[in-house]
């Protein structure tokens, strides 16, 4: 019995892959099998000839149901009786379709995505291609073996603007660019579907051609090799192939496809690594984020400090607009990663605390910026704070299973419209606060009514129910009639506290915002089924009355601003309504 041992080290395999491919760009490539193109619904190569065979049978003899019969169960023998020469596709082909238009139009159905492939998925690149091409694009990977006909992995590499070089009959060895020169190699072993030549039968595994061995020693040598989707138990001449060329470089394996004997020979042999993973789009979407985290490590570091010295430099300049468009946008997308660790499979309160804290420390940097733009801009870049916010609200891209973490997605988008909120009050630009809350605009998943505004999409209890609120770590133990805005002012206060805004004015200006946020809410009034002004700490005692009245007098010190528009041209009315409003709250609270 082979026994595959774990590597001592400390490390994961994957991680040490994902190390190894950033250190070494273009020193890896990878070998793909079936496996990979599995999930985009494409039949491995023995499947299509067991279905061809199925045709020519009924074919051959529509009633005869014995014969339809062998030719499901065993396909060799039914062609053995009824055919000519050994199965494979060439012969199969042949004997099928007459002409090579006719053989090409009779794979289509294998390969080609219709309409209703592409709508459901199939056919199409996985994400393990998409995340290939990915490295490839950066120069992590320059070479991809392949043992699949279909073109997946070319349609990956050109959507991202890669034209590889593709290899896929032996004799085009010679006359090929070599891999060291070429921006990308796609060498496909057992061919091309729509070139007719297949590899596939025993015999046809068992040797390959002489260029196809010089060029895969060379690759098995000169590369470190991360193998997934193949699993080595029929690819014969591949296996001698590997067994006899010694390695300089790592060999990294896929936990699903390296369970068989040929292949713990082989990862004895060469001292390889298995990488644990659930598929191969996951592995390799991973090993991608992992090499380009780790790419942007690598890049000398702008801190936030750096960042906003930058900003304030660049904000009175307006030949400087694209400094700060660049500034803000760069650091809004560093929020993302952050947001794409929110975990799919756990609902624990610890978890959920994990997953807050993360995400706020990722957004502090983009939150400073936001924040120094609206206390130091004159309105010349609100847009790019609106877009900002829009880019953030958009960095919410899955659909996951708990309520909590799949609306935590957009925690970031929402501190950073409290924080712009806090100090467009502060700094009486309620022009910026009217415009981050009904600027930006999105679409969930299930919302067959449209993108709706950030005022909405962004409502505090849309993002955390005062249920879950009150049981995270922050505010555990204790007691609050308003959970969700408890929350959110405790995370916001240190951070407000270090740009200089005192304790006794923070709760003040939250006030205000919390006021002024319901009263967006309920004048847009969007949607059926939209959450109602939201509530808040505002709504204790008279600090309601007080926030309204200072409301009243940003108005007559201030003018209506962004409020005009929502107003109608009747304030009063507006406010009276609103009030009215906010009185039925107090029949709860």
């Amino acid at each position: 019995m082979t026994v595959v041992r774990r590597p001592s080290n400390a490390l994961s395999a994957r991680v040490m892959a994902s190390a190894g491919i950033h250190a070494q760009p273009g020193v890896y490539a990878v070998l793909v099998g079936s496996g990979v193109s599995r999930s985009a619904g494409i039949s491995t190569g023995w499947e299509i000839v067991q279905h061809l065979v199925q045709k020519a049978a009924a074919a051959d003899n529509p009633d005869d149901a014995e014969s339809q019969k062998l030719a499901a169960s065993d396909p060799e023998a039914w062609w053995a009786k009824h055919g000519e020469g050994t199965l494979g596709y060439s012969s199969l082909l042949a004997a099928i379709a007459p002409s090579p238009a006719a053989r090409q139009g009779l794979l289509a159905e294998y390969f080609d995505a219709t309409e209703e492939d592409r709508a459901a998925g199939l056919k199409v690149p996985t994400s393990a291609h998409n995340a290939i091409a990915e490295l490839v694009k950066a120069g992590s990977i320059k070479v991809i073996v392949t043992t699949n006909f279909d073109r997946l992995m070319e349609q990956a590499l050109e959507a991202v603007g890669v034209a590889p070089q593709v290899i896929a009959r032996a004799e085009a060895v010679p006359a090929s660019t070599p891999l060291a020169h070429a921006d990308a190699t796609v060498i496909k072993l057992h061919g091309d579907w729509k070139d007719l030549e297949f590899r596939n039968t025993t015999d046809e595994l068992d040797h390959y051609p002489h260029q196809w061995v010089g060029l895969l020693r060379q690759v098995f040598n000169e590369y470190g090799l991360l193998i997934s989707g193949w699993s080595a138990d029929w690819d014969r001449a591949l296996v001698r192939v590997l067994e006899a060329t010694p390695r300089r470089y790592p060999l990294y394996w896929d936990s699903r496809s390296s369970k068989g004997h040929a292949a713990k020979n082989l990862l004895v042999q060469h001292g390889g690594h298995i990488i644990e993973a659930e598929s191969a789009d996951e592995l390799f979407a991973s090993l991608s984020a992992s090499v380009d985290a780790l790419a942007r490590l690598a890049q000398p570091a702008l801190t936030t400090a750096m960042a906003i010295a930058r900003l304030k430099r660049a904000l009175p300049n307006p030949l400087l607009r694209i400094e700060v468009q660049d500034l803000l946008s760069e650091h809004a997308s560093l929020v993302a990663p952050a947001i794409a660790d929110i975990p799919e499979r756990t609902n624990t309160v610890e978890a959920a605390d994990i997953s807050l804290d993360r995400l706020f420390e990722a957004s502090k940097p983009i939150l400073s910026l936001f924040v120094q733009v609206v206390r130091y801009d004159d309105g010349t870049h609100t847009r790019l704070l609106t877009d900002g916010l829009q880019t953030l609200m958009e960095a919410r891209k899955r659909v996951l299973s708990w309520t909590t973490f799949d609306n935590m997605q957009h925690y970031p988008a929402l501190l950073a419209l409290r924080a712009m909120s806090i100090e467009a009050v502060r700094v009486n630009r309620d022009d910026v606060l009217v415009d981050l809350l009904v600027r930006p605009r999105w679409r969930g998943a299930f919302n067959q009514s449209g993108a709706t505004s950030a005022a909405q999409v962004l409502h505090q209890s849309r993002i955390f129910d005062d249920s879950d609120s009150a049981r995270f770590t922050r505010l555990a133990g204790q007691h609050y009639a308003f959970p969700t805005s408890r929350l959110l002012r405790s995370v916001l206060e240190g951070f407000f506290g270090d740009l200089g805004v005192d304790a006794a004015a923070y709760r003040q200006l939250c006030d205000d915002v919390e006021y002024r946020t319901g009263l967006v809410q309920y004048l847009l009034d969007e949607q059926p089924g939209d959450f109602n002004a939201n509530t808040g700490e505002y709504l204790r005692d008279t600090r309601r009355s007080a926030a309204e009245e200072r409301f009243r007098e940003s108005l007559t010190q201030n003018g209506e601003g962004g409020w005009d528009s929502l107003f109608a041209g009747d304030a009063e009315t507006a406010l009276a309504g609103y009030g009215q409003h906010l009185d039925r709250y107090g029949t709860y609270f």
